[in-house]
């Protein structure tokens, strides 16, 4: 009894130990660089949402680039660096729900999920229309 007792103990440490890993890389936060290699956003919690900001810029651009296509005057002289563009994201299941994603090249704002896919890249979908029209990019983590 006392064998079956220390086998049963030392299988559910390492499957605790085993499961660790998995956890750890199912999470979506972290930095993404973008599918067209131009920025890195950092993904991370915003009090109980998930949310993106652009953390860096990796293409060459006019120094001090602003935030010039937003729709909110007040804002497009805001520096590009920092622009949250993922906003209120929570998790559903597999995926990441219910946020927006923000594109400065037009100022506009999309629906959008988010889902870490089996080999660690980050799909990210904007859709219009209430859904009827998505497009999908896919980032991996840097």
């Amino acid at each position: 009894m006392k064998l079956f007792s220390r086998l049963a103990g030392l299988c559910v440490a390492m499957m605790a130990v085993s499961a660790a890993p998995a956890s750890a890389q199912s999470s979506i936060t972290g930095n993404w660089l973008t599918e067209d290699n131009r920025a890195i956003i950092a993904i991370g919690p915003c009090g109980s949402d998930i949310c993106g900001r652009i953390a860096r810029i990796l293409v060459d651009v006019e120094e001090g680039q602003r935030d010039v296509n937003n729709p909110d005057p007040n804002l497009r002289d805001r520096p590009i660096e920092g622009v949250r563009v993922l906003t209120g994201f929570s998790r559903d299941g597999g995926q990441y729900r219910h946020g927006q994603i923000y594109d400065p090249e037009n100022g506009r704002s999309y629906n959008a999920r988010l889902r870490l896919n089996r080999n660690g890249t980050l799909r990210v979908t904007g859709c219009v229309l209430g859904g009827i029209i998505c497009q999908s990019q896919t980032w991996t983590r840097r």
